[in-house]
């Protein structure tokens, strides 16, 4: 170990060799880390193998909350309007697969949102009507008779689809 002077007032001690990987992250990485974000991460990324099929058809999470500097970490769910009775009698089972996925005690607590499906579903059906009318009025302008074809074939193929 030893000491270097960075300003005249500031001296610092430096360890040569291996130094902790916490020093080499930048701040905005480490306060993410602190707030338990890489766990958000990967519980998204393996929810369905956590938790099964039939637990996670129905509902996903989208945010955990820690409690300033505790252990006391809040799981933020999204649930399908309907199935929110079914995932509060099973939020103990949810939350002794996530602890037991990680080996440690992570979520103490569930909150659950519940989300309208069908205002989602009819707002992207009016969408896709749009977009189509919008895609007719377009066409019209196109002068290249090929390409006005083609685009032709694709609007009929995808109305037939859906």
């Amino acid at each position: 170990m030893h000491k270097k002077r960075i300003n005249n007032s500031l001296t610092k001690n430096f360890i040569q060799g291996l130094r902790p990987l916490s020093n080499t992250l930048p701040t905005q990485i480490k306060k993410v880390l602190k707030k338990n974000g890489f766990n958000l991460s990967s519980i998204v990324d393996n929810w369905t193998k956590i938790i099964g099929n039939d637990i996670s058809s129905s509902c996903y999470p989208i945010n955990i909350k820690a409690q300033g500097n505790s252990k006391y970490v809040t799981l933020i769910l999204n649930v399908i309007h309907g199935k929110e009775i079914d995932i509060e009698y099973n939020k103990k089972k949810i939350i002794d697969k996530i602890n037991s996925y990680f080996g440690y005690s992570l979520i103490k607590n569930i909150h659950v949102k519940v989300i309208n499906t069908k205002f989602k579903d009819s707002l992207k059906n009016q969408t896709t009507k749009i977009n189509k009318k919008s895609f007719i009025n377009n066409l019209k302008k196109v002068e290249n008779i090929n390409l006005k074809n083609k685009l032709e074939r694709l609007i009929k193929a995808y109305n037939e689809k859906s």
